[in-house]
């Protein structure tokens, strides 16, 4: 037995052993407290599950991120280097301060104010900076990672986010806009599409927004006239209807399929691009 200790205290001596020991240590640890983490959320239930999603996500990024950062120093311990009298002595540390630190506290506090202020969780479909559009798949202290429609993956740092549009805030508005041909009669249209909300209304019912009732709190409705001259095609007519925000892609593409179903079987006539179609034998003016 005492070989055996000797032994293993002989290979203890040698640094790539304590590095291997104490990356062990460092992974059982961040995969016990994920999984407490885990483990808590899913037995509680004073928040919502996308709110605890949310929250999840972002306590398991700072655990990542404090075990890295434990480990490193770790690491330079067991070579025996003296980190702070290093970086402070060379001046290192205000070079870090001054130029990486200041995006990395950037990233930091724009993480926590989008957890604070409640600008998206979990879940959450929304559009980042009026370019990209996906559901929110991660949000971590430095990255923001939304999946788009596509499958894509797309990992923002969060100083980088200057807008959010989230399109699942309790509900959402559906609006669809009609251009009619001038030739059409006003009347006519006015009567179809009035017929078309309240087949909307029939169909999509399950779908809409109610109150503690049960009642729609905005069905279906002709919102009217809502361009005389839309791009000098024809008239544009508005309908609008308040649906729950996690239905509404589909409330809104089944209302352009019955909308355009009705409008093609009453025949109205829909507003035609005109396109100026040049020769290229033509003169140049």
């Amino acid at each position: 037995m005492e070989k055996w200790l000797k032994y293993i205290g002989i290979i203890y001596d040698y640094e790539i052993t304590k590095i291997a020991i104490g990356a062990i240590i460092t992974i059982t640890i961040v995969l016990v407290l994920r999984r407490m983490l885990h483990s808590f959320f899913k037995r509680t239930s004073f928040l919502s599950e996308k709110k605890e999603k949310t929250l999840e996500s972002m306590l398991n990024s700072t655990i990542r991120y404090v075990a890295t950062f434990g480990f490193i120093v770790y690491v330079l311990t067991v070579f025996e280097i003296q980190v702070g009298s290093i970086l402070a002595g060379a001046g290192v540390l205000g070079i870090i301060l001054g130029f990486g630190a200041q995006s990395l506290i950037k990233d930091l506090l724009a993480g926590i104010f989008l957890l604070y202020e409640n600008q998206l969780e979990q879940g959450d479909w929304i559009k980042v900076n009026n370019t990209y559009s996906g559901t929110v798949e991660e949000v971590g202290l430095r990255f923001l990672k939304v999946r788009q429609w596509s499958g894509v993956l797309l990992t923002l740092s969060n100083g980088e986010i200057k807008t959010i549009e989230n399109y699942n805030i309790r509900h959402m508005r559906v609006i669809e806009n009609v251009t009619a041909s001038f030739y059409e009669s006003p009347h006519k249209v006015f009567q179809v599409l009035e017929e078309t909300c309240t087949q909307l209304n029939e169909a999509l019912y399950p779908y809409l927004k109610k109150d503690i009732s049960g009642q729609p709190v905005e069905p279906f409705v002709v919102y009217g006239l809502s361009s005389i001259n839309d791009q000098f095609r024809g008239y544009q007519y508005t309908i609008t209807g308040l649906c729950n925000d996690n239905v509404f892609f589909t409330a809104a593409k089944e209302a352009r399929r019955i909308i355009a179903n009705n409008l093609y079987e009453n025949k109205i006539e829909m507003a035609e691009q005109l396109i100026d179609v040049r020769s290229s034998t033509q003169p140049k003016q």
